[in-house]
C-alpha cells in the first residue's frame, strides 16, 4: 500500500513541477509575500514627525527637547510660534504629536514644583499613537533621571499630560473598524469579479455566451455590475454597522464616503476583470486574487504605517487603491473631510480606476478572440 501511495506521491510532484503555471504559482506568491511583510508589516515606529511649540526659553526646557532632537525614533519638523499653529499640523498629519512646554516649566524646575509637558498627538491611528507615547515616556523618564540626579529630587520633576486628538480615548476599535469597510468591499469584489469569467471558461459556457447578440462591452458590464452591487451593499451594511453597533462617530456627509467607495469598486473591479480574464480555471482566479489581497492590506497603512515602510516599498503603495480609501472612510469617520479635503485622494483612486478597467476591457477583447 505505501509504495502505491509514495508512486502518486511521485507522480503528483512530477505534475505540479512540470507544469509551468503551477510553478510560478508555488514560488513566486509566497516570496512576494515573504517581503511584503517581512519589510512592511512591523509595528516599530522610526523618524516619527513631531512639532515643538516651546513657551520657555530656559536650560530645562532645551535640555528635554535634545533629549527628543537626539533620538533616532523621532524627528522634529517644524517649530510653532502660537497656539493656533497646532491644529493645522497635526489635522494634515505633517506631525503626528507636538510638544507643547509652557512658560514657567524652568521655573517651576528650579523651585522643585512638578512642571506639566503637554504633548498633543494624532490619535486617529490608536495603535501607532500609543507606540509614540511610550517613546515619549521614555525620554522624559531619562530627563527626569538626570535633572533628579543633579538637582537633588526625590521624585520626577516633569509630568506628562497627554491630550489625543480625533480619538480621546485611543480607542482601536474606532481606527480599525473603518478599515475593516475597506477590507471587506476589496474581498467581496475581487472574489466575485476574479471568478466570473473563469467560471465561464472552466463550466464551458464562456462559448455559449460568446455566440449571443451581446457585444463584449456588453459582456464586460453584466461581469462588473454584480461585483459593483455587492461590493457596495458590503460596504453600507459595514459602516452602518460601525455606527450602530460599534458606536464609532460619523463625522462627516455620507457623499464624501460614497464618492470614495464607487472609485475604490471601479478599481477593484478592473483589477478583479484582469485576474479573471488571464485566469483559465476558478482555482487560478483564486490564486491571483489572493496574490492581490494580501500585498494590498499589507501595503494600504490597514494595521502598520506606510510611514514606517522602506521608501521602495512607500513608493509601491500609490499603486495601491485601498491607500487611498483607507484615508477616504477614516477621514469621513473620525475627522470629518468634505469633498474638497479628500480631493488629493480621490483623483489617484480614480486614475487607477480608470487604468484597470481599460486593462480588463483589452485583456477580455484579447482572450474571446
Amino acid at each position: 500500500m505505501w509504495t502505491r501511495v509514495w508512486a502518486l506521491v511521485i507522480k503528483e510532484f512530477l505534475a505540479l513541477l512540470r507544469d509551468k503555471k503551477s510553478r510560478v504559482v508555488l514560488i513566486g506568491p509566497p516570496l512576494i509575500q515573504l517581503l511584503v511583510f517581512g519589510y512592511a508589516a512591523t509595528f516599530d515606529l522610526n523618524h516619527i514627525p513631531f512639532a515643538v511649540y516651546n513657551e520657555d526659553r530656559g536650560q530645562a526646557a532645551r535640555e528635554l527637547l535634545a533629549g527628543f532632537r537626539g533620538s533616532a525614533n523621532f524627528q522634529q519638523v517644524a517649530t510653532l510660534a502660537a497656539n493656533r499653529e497646532i491644529a493645522p499640523i497635526i489635522n494634515d498629519e505633517r506631525a503626528l504629536f507636538v510638544i507643547h512646554i509652557g512658560p514657567h516649566f524652568d521655573r517651576d524646575l528650579l523651585l522643585h514644583r512638578p512642571a506639566p509637558v503637554q504633548v498633543i498627538v494624532d490619535g486617529r491611528d490608536s495603535n501607532t499613537a500609543s507606540v509614540a507615547l511610550n517613546y515619549v515616556n521614555s525620554v522624559l523618564l531619562a530627563f527626569d533621571q538626570r535633572w533628579a540626579a543633579a538637582h537633588q529630587w526625590g521624585t520626577a520633576p516633569a509630568r506628562l499630560v497627554v491630550r489625543a486628538w480625533f480619538n480621546p480615548n485611543l480607542l482601536s476599535r474606532w481606527f480599525i473598524v473603518p478599515g475593516i469597510v475597506a477590507l471587506l468591499m476589496l474581498v467581496v469584489t475581487l472574489l466575485v469579479t476574479g471568478l466570473s469569467v473563469a467560471r465561464e471558461r472552466e463550466q464551458g459556457t464562456f462559448d455559449q455566451l460568446l455566440v449571443t447578440p451581446m457585444t463584449p462591452a456588453e459582456i464586460l458590464a453584466g461581469k462588473a455590475l454584480p461585483g459593483l452591487i455587492t461590493g457596495a451593499l458590503e460596504g453600507a451594511f459595514i459602516a452602518v454597522m460601525a455606527v450602530v453597533w460599534f458606536k464609532v462617530p460619523f463625522a462627516a456627509s455620507v457623499l464624501p464616503l460614497a464618492l470614495g467607495m464607487l472609485l475604490f469598486l471601479l478599481a477593484a473591479i478592473g483589477v478583479g476583470l484582469m485576474i479573471s480574464s488571464l485566469a483559465v480555471t476558478q482555482q487560478q482566479g483564486l490564486l491571483g486574487a489572493f496574490l492581490f489581497l494580501v500585498p494590498s492590506i499589507i501595503l494600504s497603512g490597514f494595521a502598520t504605517p506606510i510611514g514606517n515602510m522602506p521608501v521602495i516599498v512607500q513608493d509601491l503603495t500609490y499603486a495601491n487603491p485601498m491607500r487611498y480609501f483607507l484615508v477616504i472612510v477614516r477621514g469621513v469617520f473620525l475627522e470629518g473631510d468634505t469633498l474638497a479635503n479628500l480631493w488629493p485622494q480621490y483623483w489617484p483612486l480614480a486614475l487607477i480606476a480608470l487604468l484597470s478597467m481599460t486593462a480588463a476591457a483589452w485583456l477580455f477583447r484579447h482572450r474571446m478572440q
